[in-house]
């Protein structure tokens, strides 16, 4: 991110006050960055965006666990799953696109093995769940 900025013309530093906007805040929407200055939040608006994936569906079981399946750009979908316990909660994030695995219960196996996701994708799914979960 930082060479991403200095590429278009911008201190170092402005990478991480962004993305603290958008993973301390939760923030999806350059114009809500009020600590970074109009011009650049509407330079970003024109050359950058802020995605995560789609959510397809989203199952709620009766013990509060919760499943998300999500669509990445090329089509291809994962799962993401929130389990609650106690005194935390666990998530389970999808890291490859389809399995080799075959699990009975996970549609992802479905889909046999296509491919690792990326860094941000994984941590897209961390970012939805916690927008999901009001954790910001």
């Amino acid at each position: 991110m930082k060479a991403f900025f200095t590429e278009i013309g911008e201190k170092p530093f402005r990478a991480v006050q962004v993305l603290k906007w958008i993973h301390q805040f939760g923030v999806d929407d350059f114009a809500q960055m009020t600590n970074v200055s109009q011009a650049l939040r509407n330079k970003l608006a024109d050359i950058a965006q802020i995605k995560a994936p789609e959510i397809i569906m989203e199952q709620k079981a009766s013990d509060g666990t919760i499943k998300w399946l999500m669509r990445l750009d090329g089509g291809n979908s994962i799962e993401t799953v929130y389990i609650p316990e106690d005194n935390r909660g666990t998530l389970c994030v999808s890291s490859q696109v389809g399995c080799a695995l075959d699990c009975g219960f996970c549609s992802t196996a479905k889909q046999g093995f296509n491919r690792n996701l990326s860094s941000a994708e994984i941590i897209a799914q961390l970012w939805i769940a916690n927008r999901t979960l009001n954790q910001f």
